[in-house]
C-alpha cells in the first residue's frame, strides 16, 4: 500500500468515512479550518497537530510525514512482535470501546494466571 505523503493526505486517510465536521468538533476546530488542513491550504500549529495526533491515535511524526508508521513503533519492537497474529490483535484493540478493552485486559490477566506469571505485574 502506498503511503500518503502530505499532511492533508494523511488526515483524509485517517478520517475514513467520518465527516470533516465530526473530526473538527472532536478536536475543537471549525470545520472550515479542518478542511483547509486536509486540502493543504494551511498548516496547523503545533498545538493543533498534537490534538489531531491524539484524536487519531497516531504519532505527530506520522501526521507530518516524517514516519510511515502511524504508531511510531521502533524497528526493534517490530522485530520482537513480527507475528501477524499479534499485529492483528493490536489493530483490533485500537478499535475497542473502553468496556471491551477492560474485558480483554481481564481475559489477558486470566491467561497469565492460568499459564504462569512470566514477569507480568498488574
Amino acid at each position: 500500500m502506498e503511503q500518503k505523503k502530505t499532511l492533508g493526505d494523511r488526515l483524509r486517510l485517517l478520517r475514513g468515512n467520518r465527516t470533516q465536521d465530526a473530526i473538527a468538533r472532536g478536536v475543537g476546530l471549525q470545520r472550515s479550518r479542518y478542511t483547509h488542513y486536509e486540502n493543504n491550504r494551511v498548516e496547523p500549529d503545533v498545538e493543533t497537530i498534537q490534538k489531531l495526533s491524539n484524536y487519531f491515535n497516531v504519532t505527530t511524526d506520522y501526521l507530518l510525514c516524517l514516519s510511515d508508521d502511524p504508531q511510531g513503533r521502533s524497528e526493534e519492537i517490530k522485530k520482537e512482535f513480527n507475528d501477524p497474529r499479534i499485529d492483528l490483535m493490536f489493530r483490533d484493540l485500537q478499535n475497542m470501546t473502553d468496556e471491551e478493552l477492560e474485558e480483554a485486559f481481564e481475559m489477558f490477566k486470566y491467561i497469565k494466571f492460568k499459564y504462569g506469571d512470566k514477569g507480568y505485574k498488574d
